[in-house]
C-alpha cells in the first residue's frame, strides 16, 4: 500500500506545473501573426520602393533629356534640362486649336508621396500600440497565469483529497462529501471566469481593432486611387513640349517656342505605382478577413479549458454576441499559446476523455487525476 501511495504522490507532484522561468512580458505577442504581416508589407513595401526611386534619381542624375536645338552649345543644352525639370509644364493645344498648359509637377513628388503612404499606414498600428496594447498586455499576462494556476490548483485539490481520504475513517462519508462538494460547487475558482465575463461587457479593445482595420482600409484605398489618378492624367505621358521663353528669353528670336522632352524615369515610376497599387488590392481581403473574426467565437480554446472545476463559460451558454473584448482576448490566447503550458496538459486530458468507453468517469481534470491516483478505485459503486 505504502508503495502505491508514494507512486501516487509521485504522479501528482509531477502533474503540477513549474513556475515559468523568465517573465511572460518578454515573450507575449501583442500583435496577431496576420497583423505583423500586413504591417511588414503595407509599411515596407512603400519605403523599399521609394529607396530604389531615390538610388535610381541620384545614379543617374538629371531624370529629363530634351531635344535641344543643334545651334546650342553644351551649356545652353544643360540650361534646357534643368529649367524644363524645374517646371515641368506641358505645353499643348486642346481639340479646338487653343493653348493648353499641363502641369506634370507631381510626377516630381512622386516618391516623397509613397513616404507620405508608409507614414499614413504605420499610423493604424501607432494607435493599436498606444491605444490597447498596455490594456491588452495586462489582460493577458493575468488571464494566462490564472489559466496556469486553475490547473495546478486542481491537482493540489486532487493531493488534498488524497490526504483526506487515506485519514478518514469511514471511506463512505469522505465520497459523500465529495459529491456534495461537486453539486454545491465548492470546487469553483470564480476570479477568471467572472473576469472573462467582465470582458464579455466591455467594447474598448474591439473599438480600438475595428478602428484600425477601417483606417487601414481606408488609407489603402486612398493610396489605390491616388495611383489610379495619376495613371489616368500624367502615368501616359513620358513625351511633353515645354517653353523656355520665359524671363530673359522671351525676347531671343533664335530660341524655338516649345522644345520636346522626355522623363526618363517614366518607366521605373510606373512599376513602382503599379506594385504599390496591385499589392495593396491583394491585401484588402486580408484585412477585411481579420476584421470578420470578431465575428464568431473562438471556442475551441474555452471548451479545453472547461476541463477545469466549475469553469462553463460555454455550457452555461454565456458567450453571447461576439463582438466584445473577450472575443479579442481569446484571439491573442490564441496567438500566445506557447505561453500557455496548462494547455498542452488539458488537451490531452481532453483527448482521453473523447477516447475512454465510459466518458462519465472523467468530467474534469480533477476527475482524471483522481482516476490516476486509484480514488476512483475505493469509490464505493452505487
Amino acid at each position: 500500500m505504502s508503495l502505491s501511495h508514494t507512486a501516487a504522490e509521485y504522479m501528482l507532484s509531477d502533474a503540477l506545473l513549474p513556475d515559468p522561468g523568465g517573465s511572460r512580458a518578454k515573450g507575449l505577442r501583442l500583435e496577431l501573426p496576420s497583423d505583423r504581416l500586413l504591417k511588414f508589407v503595407t509599411v515596407g513595401l512603400p519605403l523599399c520602393l521609394v529607396s530604389l526611386a531615390f538610388a535610381r534619381e541620384f545614379s543617374a542624375g538629371l531624370q529629363i533629356s530634351c531635344f535641344s536645338p543643334t545651334n546650342f552649345t553644351g551649356k545652353q543644352s544643360a540650361y534646357v534640362d534643368t529649367a524644363c525639370w524645374d517646371s515641368l509644364l506641358h505645353h499643348g493645344f486642346d481639340a479646338e486649336g487653343h493653348a493648353v498648359t499641363k502641369s506634370l509637377w507631381v510626377l516630381k513628388v512622386f516618391p516623397y508621396s509613397l513616404l507620405v503612404v508608409a507614414v499614413l499606414m504605420y499610423m493604424p498600428y501607432l494607435l493599436w500600440r498606444y491605444a490597447a496594447v498596455p490594456a491588452l498586455h495586462s489582460d493577458l499576462l493575468f488571464i494566462i497565469d490564472e489559466l496556469d494556476k486553475s490547473y495546478n490548483r486542481s491537482v493540489r485539490l486532487v493531493q488534498h483529497m488524497r490526504k483526506v481520504q487515506q485519514a478518514s475513517a469511514e471511506p463512505e462519508r469522505f465520497w459523500e462529501e465529495y459529491e456534495r462538494a461537486r453539486r454545491e460547487r465548492y470546487f469553483e475558482f470564480p476570479l477568471l471566469e467572472r473576469y472573462l465575463t467582465c470582458k464579455q461587457h466591455a467594447h474598448s479593445l474591439v473599438f480600438i481593432y475595428i478602428l484600425r482595420s477601417l483606417l487601414l482600409l481606408l488609407f489603402m484605398a486612398a493610396t489605390c486611387l491616388y495611383l489610379v489618378f495619376l495613371h489616368l492624367n500624367i502615368f501616359f505621358q513620358d513625351e511633353f513640349s515645354c517653353s523656355i521663353k520665359t524671363g530673359l528669353l522671351q525676347v531671343e528670336p533664335h530660341i524655338p517656342p516649345l522644345i520636346p522632352c522626355k522623363l526618363v524615369f517614366f518607366s521605373i515610376f510606373q512599376l513602382i505605382s503599379l506594385s504599390v497599387g496591385g499589392v495593396y488590392v491583394l491585401l484588402i481581403p486580408v484585412v477585411i478577413y481579420n476584421a470578420l473574426q470578431l465575428c464568431q467565437w473562438d471556442k475551441g480554446l474555452l471548451s479545453v479549458y472547461e476541463m477545469l472545476p466549475a469553469f462553463d463559460l460555454l455550457s452555461r451558454k454565456m458567450l453571447t454576441c461576439p463582438v466584445n473584448d473577450l472575443n479579442v482576448i481569446l484571439l491573442f490566447l490564441r496567438a500566445n499559446i506557447s505561453e500557455l503550458t496548462s494547455f498542452g496538459r488539458l488537451n490531452a486530458v481532453s483527448a482521453l476523455r473523447e477516447a475512454t468507453a465510459n466518458k462519465q468517469d472523467i468530467d474534469t481534470v480533477v476527475d482524471f487525476m483522481t482516476l490516476l491516483a486509484g480514488l476512483e478505485t475505493t469509490k464505493p459503486k452505487h
